[in-house]
């Protein structure tokens, strides 16, 4: 043993009697061979990886990384390689070891990383590696520049020393010239990459002429250019003096619009100066208010405008939250110079867009042939008409042509000479839509469009009349309407005939009802009574067409609609919700005004269900009515009727609940067996309609009852009617809560079997 500890020893001691000079000649000749090797390589990942392994061997390390500092972004990056893939690790520059490093200029030795603050225990936790001990160094160039960090971990056999740290040192030193040159080459060879993908860009995107299409390229081609989350073209209406952009493509496409002046978009369009905010949420200029109702998180905005060929602000291009940093000044400078290039492209497509309109509409009108078309020349004599227009005008080609339109068209068709002079005048198309014609001794509504007519050197050659005999159609309708739902007429008239099979669907039908109406009609006799039912129910429907639904049947004083019958949609529950809470806030303007005019307000309840029902006509040979039969139309009216009970204005089914796509403010209220049924169903109050001045603190008060809902259902009384009162003394209201405190008192009197489920079971209709 002794002698082995001996020769140990010797071993030790004979590596310290290197000379100076060995040890000397030693490091040249590593630094020699470090300047071989990186010298012989192309491309900076493979030096980041030649530098990291050679710190590695000569450190005796684990483990080593090589940071390099980023001046546009301020961040240190290191580089690793998966397959062909190579992935970029990113910090502050002033964070952590190495950006300490960074900052300072001088290498550290640590050798106990959990005790030293600037060390981040994330990596290790993510990772499961345990760093021990770290040994770091700046990378300086000749001229005394920090261009990045390398770093290695955990020396083998012991700690790391000051002869380490000298070693990393001198590698850096040594590889700090390839490491600039490479990096500069990189940023060559990617801004080179940048300006040819530049151009196939542009050269792609003003290619297209279909405006839909080209915002959609523009939008996408920035979002990828600046690698940033979003980004949008908003676009400047010079009628509106609004901004507008699309939202989504194909059907689902939407227009959003706002003032041009608003927003960080509006200033930049206004300005016509670029807006680079790093951090959104700490400039006065950003509003927070659509994060907050989408849910998004702005962090980085960049905004500049789109100037045209006149030196005029059309839009401007947003961008926002750029992957992995903020955007920089030359993110800025490649969105000012892509804007200015699509410019033209959207002007291009803006001429595109209203030359095809203008094609397809003429030839749509010439070729339907049921639309009169009517050509005059210069001095206004009529010159051509088509078939058609012999039709409508009730008039023969010998009585039509050669004569001009003060001739023909007399003093009763005024607004259409009116029409004529004044595109002569203007040399601007003008259109007016159900306009009386008369023809001969007959009257006749129709559309008309009074354009003027060049040719290819745009000399003017006459006028265009063209005119749609709308006459039957609207007779049709308006008769129509009168007795049955819009849609309902507009499919009988497009179909031709009468929709006479009955089917299945899943429909969300609406049952609305008018409370204490009985008491009301005694106040106000017979002729009152219909001048308020009218009034109130042309409000309603109003609310329920704006929705796409159909109104089934007015019952008395009730109304019964349906979301999904004739034309189901996507989110016929959800416009039956909007309906609904369209219709009370329509009604609570409704008794404003019948407070103003010293009459009683009205209250009303409805109720929701979303089942499969039966549609069609049913009725007699003689008379039919289009409506809905099955349970789930008798659930809806079992849900209006215990709005009474609840002391609510609406409630709806689960079944309608669990279809919702939209976010509504709903209470869970019950869970019934309706008379009639034998299996419970839940029932929620929608409260959208509410404000805080007709619902006060309702968070805390929505809070408590949830909680006294949660403790009633568990069987525990006296915990629950804690919670009620207590939200009935922060909204006295809201007097459900009355109802469940009473329920409590009940049935902690007379408690109920122990297989209970709180399930409450509804004797009324």
């Amino acid at each position: 043993m002794r002698k082995a500890k001996a020769k140990k020893r010797t071993i030790i001691h004979g590596l310290d009697g290197i000379t100076n000079t060995e040890k000397k000649l030693r490091h040249l000749e590593m630094l020699l061979g470090i300047s071989q090797q990186v010298s012989a390589i192309e491309t900076l990942d493979e030096v980041l990886e030649v530098l990291v392994r050679l710190s590695v061997e000569q450190t005796h390390a684990e483990r080593g990384s090589l940071f390099l500092n980023d001046p546009q972004t301020g961040e240190l990056y290191s580089r690793i390689a998966l397959g062909n893939i190579s992935r970029e690790i990113r910090i502050l520059n002033t964070h952590g070891v190495a950006g300490h490093v960074y900052t300072h200029g001088e290498g550290v030795i640590i050798p106990d990383a959990y005790s030293d603050e600037r060390f981040d225990r994330t990596i290790d936790r993510q990772t499961g590696y345990l760093t021990r001990s770290i040994l770091s160094a700046p990378i300086k160039t000749l001229k005394g520049e920090i261009i990045g960090v390398v770093q290695v971990l955990n020396r083998v056999g012991g700690e790391f020393s000051r002869q380490d740290l000298s070693v990393l040192e001198a590698i850096t030193s040594q590889a700090a010239i390839t490491l600039q040159s490479h990096q500069q080459a990189e940023r060559i060879q990617r801004s080179r990459e940048q300006e040819l993908e530049f151009l196939d860009v542009v050269s792609d995107v003003a290619s297209e002429l279909d405006l839909g299409p080209l915002l959609q390229k523009i939008m996408g081609e920035a979002r990828r250019m600046l690698k940033a989350d979003r980004a949008t073209l908003f676009l400047n209406d010079e009628k509106t003096k609004e901004l507008w952009a699309e939202v989504g493509t194909g059907l689902k496409s939407t227009q959003i619009r706002f003032p041009n002046h608003l927003g960080i978009a509006g200033a930049v369009f206004t300005s016509g100066k670029s807006v680079n905010i790093p951090y959104a949420y700490a400039d006065l200029r950003f509003n927070p208010t659509v994060d907050k109702k989408t849910g998004y998180f702005t962090r980085s905005i960049l905004c500049v405008p789109v100037i045209n060929k006149q030196g005029l602000s059309i839009g401007s291009v947003q961008a926002l939250n750029k992957s992995g940093g903020v955007f920089t000044t030359e993110d800025e400078t490649r969105l000012r110079a892509f804007s200015a290039r699509i410019s033209l492209a959207l002007e291009n497509a803006k001429l595109f867009a209203d030359i095809q309109s203008m094609k397809n509409y003429n030839e749509s009108m010439l070729e339907s042939m049921s639309n009169g078309v009517i050509t005059l020349d210069e001095s206004g004599q009529i010159i051509t008409c088509n078939r058609a227009g012999y039709r409508i005008l009730g008039s023969l080609p010998e009585d039509t042509v050669g004569k001009t339109v003060q001739e023909f068209f007399t003093k009763d068709n005024h607004w259409l000479l009116e029409k004529i002079e004044r595109v002569e005048k203007t040399e601007t198309t003008e259109s007016v839509e159900d306009e009386e014609l008369k023809c001969r001794e007959e009257m006749r509504s129709v559309n008309a469009t009074v354009q003027p007519l060049f040719d290819m050197e745009h000399k003017r050659l006459g006028t265009m009349l063209l005119l749609e005999d709308i006459s039957s159609a609207k007779r049709m309708k308006s008769t129509m309407t009168r007795y049955m739902d819009p849609e309902l007429a507009d499919k009988l008239l497009a179909g031709g005939g009468v929709v006479d099979e009955g089917r299945s669907a899943i429909v969300t039908v609406l049952f609305a009802d008018i409370r204490n109406f009985t008491s009301l009609t005694e106040s106000l006799g017979p002729q009152g009574t219909v001048n308020l039912l009218n009034e109130y129910f042309e409000i309603m429907v109003e609310c329920i067409q704006r929705e796409g639904g159909m109104l089934d049947k007015f019952i008395g004083d009730a109304l019964m609609a349906g979301f999904g019958t004739l034309v189901a949609h996507d989110d016929d529950e959800d416009r039956g919700m909007r309906a609904a809470i369209d219709m009370i806030q329509k009604l609570e303007k409704f008794n404003k005004l019948r407070k103003e005019r010293g009459e009683k307000p009205i209250e009303i309840g409805i109720g929701l269900n979303t089942d499969r029902v039966v549609a069609g006509p049913i009725g007699s040979a003689r008379r039919q009515d289009y409506t809905m039969i099955g349970d789930g139309v008798n659930l809806a009216a079992r849900l209006e009727s215990a709005c009474k009970q609840y002391h609510a204005r609406i409630l709806i089914s689960e079944f309608t609940m669990r279809k919702l796509h939209g976010k509504f403010r709903l209470r869970d209220v019950d869970k019934v067996v309706v008379k009639g049924k034998s299996e419970p169903v839940g029932i929620y109050e929608v409260l959208d309609y509410h404000t805080p001045d007709t619902f006060p603190n309702m968070e805390a008060v929505l809070e408590a009852f949830n909680r006294g809902l949660m403790l009633y259902r568990r069987g525990d009384w006296d915990k629950a009617l804690q919670s009620f009162e207590s939200a009935y003394e922060l909204n006295k209201e809201d007097r459900i809560c009355l109802l469940y405190a009473d329920r409590c008192r009940k049935l902690k009197a007379e408690p109920p079997p122990d297989d209970w489920t709180g399930v409450w079971v509804m004797r009324e209709k």
